[in-house]
């Protein structure tokens, strides 16, 4: 039985990651990043957009300019608005589980703000929403994890983490947090998930057993 119930955002409360990674990935095609739509999904999806400026940098020699980024950011909410929802199943699992519970995102606080009033999630976290740009380091480092069960007054030993991503899973294990990585999404590489240390599912139906409820 776990005390806190902490959510990653994209992937696992919202189905943001395909509209996100399309669209990114366009730009920085615009910039000469040699990187497939399949590559780009696998290699950044669960970093914060400063790790992915920073991938980018030091892989291929290539700044992101700011300007790139703004214009990436203005598109992406237009696309919100006409495309997202939550991933399926999400919002039953979360009201079965009867525990505090938070969002930490690699996510700015602004992105988090309009996916969770879009889809209609919001309700069920509050103020209980924690974003990268709070922390030094963001995911796979265990900064945010440890500063949202720090907010929340929970022992990591004592908080489950929900994830979707490679770097996601890591910091939840650096963290010392049990780690729940959903593999539900066509893109999902549930093997390695699995290598990083998270307990795979499909469904999120089956959150609330996972999680002894």
């Amino acid at each position: 039985m776990y005390d806190l119930v902490v959510f990653d955002m994209d992937g696992v409360l919202v189905d943001s990651e395909p509209i996100a990674c399309r669209i990114l990935h366009r730009h920085l095609e615009s910039l000469g990043v040699p990187m497939t739509l399949d590559e780009f999904m696998r290699d950044t999806i669960g970093l914060s957009t400063p790790s992915t400026r920073a991938l980018i940098r030091d892989r291929y020699g290539i700044e992101v300019p700011d300007d790139v980024v703004q214009r990436a950011r203005a598109e992406l909410d237009r696309a919100y608005e006409a495309e997202l929802a939550p991933v399926a199943g999400v919002e039953q699992a979360i009201q079965a589980i009867d525990r505090p519970r938070c969002v930490a995102s690699s996510s700015s606080p602004a992105r988090i703000a309009l996916s969770l009033r879009l889809t209609g999630l919001g309700r069920h976290f509050g103020d209980n929403v924690f974003s990268a740009s709070m922390v030094e380091r963001g995911k796979p480092h265990p900064d945010l994890f440890l500063h949202a069960a720090g907010a929340m007054g929970i022992a990591p030993a004592r908080a489950a983490v929900v994830e979707d991503s490679v770097p996601g899973v890591t910091a939840g294990v650096a963290a010392g947090m049990k780690v729940f990585a959903y593999a539900g999404a066509p893109y999902a590489d549930a093997a390695a998930l699995e290598r990083a240390g998270g307990t795979v599912f499909t469904d999120m139906r089956g959150l609330p057993g996972l999680l002894g409820l």
